[in-house]
C-alpha cells in the first residue's frame, strides 16, 4: 500500500470517520434523553446560542459538506436531501446514506482532483474559487469539523456524557 497522501486518502476516509463520530455522539445523545425520561427529539432543536443553528441542522450541514466534497472533486452529481429530518432515526438514515455514497469513490475517481477548479457561490462571501486541494483542506474539512464539533458541543451542553474519546472515536 502506498503511503503517499492522495486526494482520496485525504478525503473519503476522513469524511467517513467524521460521519461515524457524528453518528456515535448522536446515539449517545438519544440514549441520554431516554435514560433521563424525555423525548430525544427535544435535543434535535437544541442549540448552543440563540443565533446558532440547532443540532438537526448541524447534522444536515455536516452530511451535505461531506457529500458535496466528493461530488465537486469528481465533477459528479451528489444525492439530494430535502432537509426534513425530525427524528434521530431519520438522521441516522441520512448519515448512513452519505457514508454509503462516499464509499463508492475509489482512488481513481479522485485522481487529479487536486487541480480541479471548484467555484462556490456563498450567501455571505460571494463567489469563492479554489483548486481541489485548497477546497478540501481550506474549506471542506474545516467546515465539516466545525459542524461535527458543534453537534458534540450541543449534546455535551445538554448533559450528554461525552468525552474526547467519543469525538476521536475508537480508531484514535
Amino acid at each position: 500500500m502506498s503511503t503517499a497522501l492522495t486526494m482520496h486518502r485525504a478525503s473519503v476516509p476522513v469524511l467517513l470517520r467524521a460521519l461515524k463520530t457524528l453518528r456515535h455522539v448522536l446515539e449517545k445523545g438519544e440514549a441520554h434523553a431516554r435514560e433521563k425520561g424525555y423525548e430525544p427529539v427535544v435535543l434535535l432543536q437544541s442549540r448552543l446560542a440563540p443565533d446558532m443553528l440547532p443540532l438537526v441542522r448541524q447534522v444536515q450541514i455536516a452530511t451535505d459538506t461531506a457529500k458535496f466534497a466528493v461530488a465537486r472533486l469528481t465533477a459528479t452529481e451528489s444525492p439530494r436531501f430535502e432537509d426534513v429530518e425530525t427524528t434521530f432515526d431519520e438522521l441516522y438514515a441520512r448519515l448512513d446514506a452519505v457514508s454509503a455514497y462516499l464509499r463508492t469513490f475509489d482512488e481513481a475517481a479522485l485522481q487529479g482532483s487536486e487541480d480541479r477548479i471548484i467555484t462556490l457561490t456563498t450567501r455571505t462571501r460571494g463567489e469563492l474559487v479554489f483548486d481541489g486541494r485548497d477546497y478540501l483542506f481550506g474549506f471542506v474539512l474545516p467546515n465539516l469539523f466545525f459542524h461535527v464539533t458543534t453537534a458534540y458541543g450541543i449534546l455535551r451542553h445538554n448533559g450528554v456524557s461525552l468525552g474526547k474519546l467519543d469525538y476521536l472515536g475508537p480508531d484514535a
